[in-house]
């Protein structure tokens, strides 16, 4: 059946935008030229102003802002161009108006925003990215990252609390945690990638998603193995990586615990009023090939506590990471007093009191 001419010149008419839209990008046009043309434009009228406007609306310093613009928005070329003209200006307002008011500190001044905008220009060039889409995407990684730290909904009888914190202050670092419910069993890995601070974020960023996948869709005790399988394969094993893998049966409050290289897990007794570690042992993730991890089970009764957590909660320069350890179990002595929930901060807080390093807690409690 033959088209009506309406459709017809609709889909002639989409065709042609499209064409029209393809070869605009081609051309870059939006994207560069046009913002390089205003640019340059507004620079010149800045220097006409300040020659023959009204006095004090041009200052000539005002074409900073356009050496600014310029390493947001333009690619390194366009960018030497603005500022060939911007140069140009400076120098014929110096020329035409009274040397003092272009002066030697504006000049440094200008130099120094043009060099920095140029390094900020070729970073974002590299990155495929211009203005702050950079930015933005940095901000949607990190709320990912968090957003995946965050424990499911547990069933009437269990609660649980985490706490992360980045070493100085920092939005990314190294400890990051992931977790998934899967029927009545819980699935939880607490995980820290070598480094600290922002250089230790950036793998994490990538090793989360991957091991965020990995544990809602292996066996639990092949969990720990197929990470390290991944980190291995894709060349990530650059620098270590230590987790500790917990499942729980929320029904009976048995779990496994398997871990890799990564500080002792802890578990409060509620009968005894006490906490002790657990032997779960295992080599660092991304080092060695083929490695298996043998789990240790357990059970938590009602009023027990099991504690996840990352070295830098414990480790302190010089000492001994038994030390830490046996720190960390005086300070957990007086969690039930004081409740997990709010307890777990505290404990944080106190023990973590003069480091600069990354730091992740986790605690799962039956009531």
């Amino acid at each position: 059946m033959n088209a009506s001419p309406a459709a017809r010149l609709l889909r002639r008419t989409r065709s042609l935008g499209q064409r029209v839209t393809a070869a605009l990008k081609r051309k870059v046009l939006f994207r560069y030229r046009l913002v390089l043309i205003t640019l340059v434009m507004l620079a010149v009228a800045i220097g006409a102003g300040a020659v023959w406007g009204p006095t004090g609306w041009f200052p000539p310093s005002a074409v900073i802002l356009n050496v600014l613009a310029g390493g947001l928005l333009l690619k390194r070329k366009s960018l030497a161009f603005l500022l060939a003209v911007v140069a140009a200006v400076l120098l014929f307002t110096a020329f035409a108006l009274d040397v003092g008011r272009v002066g030697p500190g504006l000049l440094v001044t200008i130099g120094v925003t043009a060099v920095l905008a140029y390094l900020l220009s070729g970073v974002r060039e590299r990155l495929g990215v211009q203005g702050l889409s950079g930015e933005r995407m940095l901000l949607e990684l990190r709320d990912r990252l968090f957003s995946q730290g965050k424990l499911p909904e547990l069933p009437e009888g269990w609660g649980s609390q985490t706490v992360l914190r980045q070493a100085g202050g920092s939005s990314f670092g190294g400890d990051f945690l992931v977790s998934t419910r899967r029927g009545n069993r819980l699935e939880l890995a607490v995980v820290d990638v070598s480094g600290k601070g922002v250089d230790a974020g950036t793998r994490a960023l990538l090793v989360s998603g991957a091991f965020g996948g990995l544990i809602g869709s292996v066996p639990s005790g092949d969990f720990l193995a197929h990470c390290n399988e991944y980190l291995l394969r894709t060349a990530l094993g650059e620098g270590f990586v230590t987790a500790v893998h917990l499942s729980i049966d929320l029904d009976t409050g048995e779990y496994l615990l398997t871990s890799a290289g990564h500080p002792p897990a802890v578990q409060f007794d509620s009968r005894t009023a006490t906490w002790s570690t657990a032997d779960a042992k295992g080599v660092v993730l991304g080092i060695l090939p083929d490695m298996t991890y043998a789990p240790v089970s357990g059970r938590l009764r009602r009023g027990d506590a099991i504690m996840l957590y990352t070295d830098g909660l414990i480790e302190t320069p010089g000492e001994d990471m038994d030390a830490g350890v046996e720190r960390l179990l005086v300070t957990a002595g007086r969690l039930p007093a004081a409740g997990f929930a709010e307890g777990a901060s505290q404990m944080v807080d106190t023990l973590s009191r003069g480091k600069n390093d990354d730091t992740a807690l986790v605690v799962i409690w039956r009531s």
